[in-house]
């Protein structure tokens, strides 16, 4: 049996809209014979079914076991196409690619001139917003047609044409370059992570300025800059320059302001741009910013000009939920942050088809944290329970090890002595498989270990040698991102001065802003 997770045209039946559900089935049915045909009885199972199962599909009579691998990959078919005609897809992207396509039919059927005026206008409506790839293709076409020497429209046509083939070529391949830069670097991030050491910095310094191109800025159109910034962010993001992050999220953003009808022809790169600026601004502990960029994204997406569909529905759910949660924390307000938990909650089974797994641990994590900071310790645990138990969750080590790290804590704080032994014992199972420890890790990991063997008359002097060497990492280059999963230094500084953890937090945050 498929698992409904994983297949593609059950997932893909269940995203649509009653209204998308009705345009399809006027699609099918615009033709008589349409009517009693077997994928339209497939659709109508399938959209019925809570959960994929292919024995009540083939129970069904509708079809045999050898037929229905073609029959799904017909209805998927289908579906695409009926999606492909309704307005609400229509974007400019996929409006451009419609001319190009009737103009390559009405060329096929000789008919030059009309073929050449849809791809005149195509190509000025392309490069205006910035499609310069599709723009490329349409000069390409222009040229084949122009080569027939029917039309000889106007005496220079011919250099016209080769001059803008060049200048959208080379805007295409510096394109190119920098979006294979950022995502190398993005893709180096996912397999070595974050730089450790100064001959790691070195090394990846070295790569970066090997693949930058040469460039000059007043030659940059809006991509080449998008991807330029991309490229800067990825390498600000990997050296853990979190000043550098900010500044090359904001000419990000900046660079949608200020080209404002690119925000609704690309609105994913927008909320990323805006959900990468604030994760800066969140790093660098700029709260009232934060506050600010996080409203004016939240006031842009409920606007009624910015598109609206089911992923970008679903990202704006992710950044703006997550980036509320880190608002929380960084001016310690845990309990007046509790009401987005049951929001969180609906919004992961709802949108849980769009979202990555990682993503969805990550927003239990914050959770965690939230109920942490609260003081809610077995609340805490059951979150950290969702991504320890999670067999899933190979890409990211760095979340599951401050998971467990949390968990102990947590374990710790709620007095369930017991429970810690078990934790510590499955904990350092797990710690001796990575090879990627944080010192602040390992001297969280050293401390609880040893707490069985502490007087409690000893324990404020142990919190407070803690304290003292954990200190020496704050401002590391290379060991103060583990502070960004968990405030060990306001935990410990809780227990020194005897004050709510969020209490704590709170009082830093408003020594910030004076």
């Amino acid at each position: 049996m498929t698992n409904a997770h994983k297949d593609a045209l059950f997932i893909l039946v269940k995203s649509l809209s009653k209204s998308e559900k009705r345009q399809f089935k006027l699609y099918v049915g615009r033709l008589g014979v349409n009517t009693d045909a077997k994928f339209i009885a497939l659709f109508n199972l399938l959209d019925k079914m809570r959960t994929y199962n292919e024995k009540t599909i083939l129970g069904s009579a509708i079809v045999k076991k050898s037929q229905l691998s073609n029959l799904k990959a017909h209805l998927y078919k289908q579906i695409l196409i009926s999606l492909r005609l309704n307005p609400v897809n229509q974007d400019t992207r996929v409006q451009i690619r419609e001319q190009l396509d009737f103009a390559t039919i009405l060329y096929q059927k000789g008919l030059y001139k009309q073929s050449l005026k849809i791809l005149d206008k195509a190509k000025v409506n392309a490069i205006q917003n910035e499609e310069k790839n599709i723009a490329y293709e349409i000069v390409e076409l222009e040229k084949i047609i122009e080569t027939q020497y029917i039309t000889r429209s106007i005496p220079d046509r011919a250099n016209e044409l080769a001059v803008q083939a060049k200048e959208l070529s080379a805007q295409n391949v510096m394109t190119s370059k920098l979006s294979n830069l950022s995502l190398q670097l993005y893709g180096l991030m996912l397999k070595v992570g974050y730089v450790r050491t100064d001959d790691d910095h070195k090394k990846v310094r070295g790569y970066f300025e090997k693949h930058l191109p040469k460039y000059q800025m007043s030659d940059l159109g809006f991509r080449e800059k998008l991807w330029l910034y991309k490229a800067y962010l990825w390498y600000s993001f990997l050296t853990q320059d979190f000043l550098s992050c900010y500044k090359y999220a904001s000419k990000w953003v900046d660079l949608f302001y200020d080209n404002r009808k690119m925000i609704y022809l690309n609105p994913v790169f927008f909320l990323k741009g805006n959900h990468y600026l604030l994760e800066s601004l969140f790093y660098v502990k700029y709260s009232s910013q934060f506050k600010d960029t996080l409203e004016k994204l939240e006031a842009m997406v409920k606007s009624k000009d910015f598109p609206k569909n089911d992923n970008i529905t679903s990202l704006a759910f992710l950044y703006i939920n997550s980036n509320k949660l880190n608002l929380h924390f960084l001016q310690g307000t845990f309990k007046k942050g509790l009401y987005l938990v049951k929001i969180i909650e609906y919004g992961i089974n709802k949108h849980r088809a769009r979202i990555d797994e990682h993503h969805i641990m990550l927003l239990y994590y914050k959770i965690a944290c939230l109920y942490f900071g609260m003081g809610d310790n077995k609340t805490c645990i059951l979150y950290l329970k969702k991504i320890i138990n999670n067999k899933n969750l190979k890409m990211r080590e760095d979340l599951m090890c401050f998971s467990r790290v949390l968990s102990l804590v947590a374990h710790y704080e709620a007095g369930m002595d017991y429970h810690l032994e078990v934790q510590l014992k499955s904990t350092y199972k797990f710690l001796l498989k990575m090879n990627d420890l944080h010192e602040v890790q390992k001297e969280m990991i050293k401390f609880l270990r040893n707490l069985g063997n502490i007087y409690p008359n000893e324990l404020h002097k142990e919190f407070q040698k803690l304290h003292t060497e954990l200190k020496k990492y704050e401002d590391h280059p290379y060991e103060k991102r583990a502070f960004l999963y968990l405030d060990v230094i306001s935990w410990l500084e809780s227990h020194l001065e005897n004050k709510p953890v969020a209490q704590i937090i709170h009082e830093k945050a408003l020594a910030l802003t004076r």
